[in-house]
């Protein structure tokens, strides 16, 4: 029988004090569809999977699915409104700190949007008051010129 790291068929906490065995909230979706076919694949023709497991299973799989795509929706919708939050202090005198941990004060002069090289869905936006580069979240003060 195929073995899927991570999931066991125990009730006790693992040695290193991490989830039940019978824990599957950190399975994403791959994992879940893995585990899936694996047990299908294994089941018994002679006692197959009842129908109605089957279909929890797939609602299951429905509901991680709409999850994942709520969860990437809600990302960009965060990331559109810190740049907009950004392009609007464009102008503005800022007090923050800067990416080496230096207090700067300043006009913002423009806005950049970094992509993690690991994650492209992850994004850093960040204001520049001249060579100094700021994270939009290590903004202290925004003054009203």
């Amino acid at each position: 029988m195929t073995s899927i790291p991570g999931i066991g068929g125990t009730t006790a906490a693992s040695s290193n004090g991490g989830p039940t065995g019978n824990d599957l909230s950190s399975v994403d979706l791959d994992q879940f569809l893995g585990l899936l076919i694996t047990e299908l694949q294994n089941q018994d023709p002679l006692n197959p999977m009842d129908n109605a497991q089957m279909l929890t299973q797939i609602s299951q799989i429905r509901e991680i699915g709409s999850n994942n795509q709520l969860s990437e929706t809600l990302t960009t919708f965060a990331i559109g409104q810190e740049l907009s939050m950004a392009s609007s202090m464009i102008g503005k005198q800022i007090s923050a700190l800067d990416n080496n941990a230096q207090e700067v004060e300043g006009i913002v002069d423009r806005v950049s949007v970094q992509t993690d090289s690991e994650d492209s869905n992850s994004r850093i936006v960040s204001v520049h008051i001249g060579d100094s580069v700021v994270d939009i979240k290590n903004i202290r003060e925004i003054v009203n010129n």
